[in-house]
């Protein structure tokens, strides 16, 4: 995935709010429940989550019927300097 592409999906509000609802979630989230928790509607969710994947951010980990989402090594530096900029603000 080209630079640019990535970095217009980070800097909007939404799927930076999905990378810090992750890196701040105990246990294993669900695209559903990260929706109601930002606010958003599960497709739109789901299409931000499928980006990032490709992009190298999230792991989907499929437990049964449900997938299991989580943050890569390099999904969790991200949230972590997203969420550093949002306190700084």
């Amino acid at each position: 995935m080209n630079n640019k592409k990535i970095f217009n999906v980070f800097f909007r509000e939404k799927p930076a709010m999905m990378l810090v609802t992750l890196k701040n979630s105990k246990d294993g989230t669900y695209a559903s429940s990260l929706a109601k928790k930002i606010d958003c509607t599960y497709s739109h969710v789901v299409k931000i989550l499928q980006e990032m994947e490709r992009a190298g951010l999230v792991n989907f980990n499929k437990q049964g019927r449900l997938k299991v989402l989580t943050l890569t090594k390099k999904g969790e530096k991200i949230a972590e300097y997203i969420d550093n900029i949002k306190s700084t603000l």
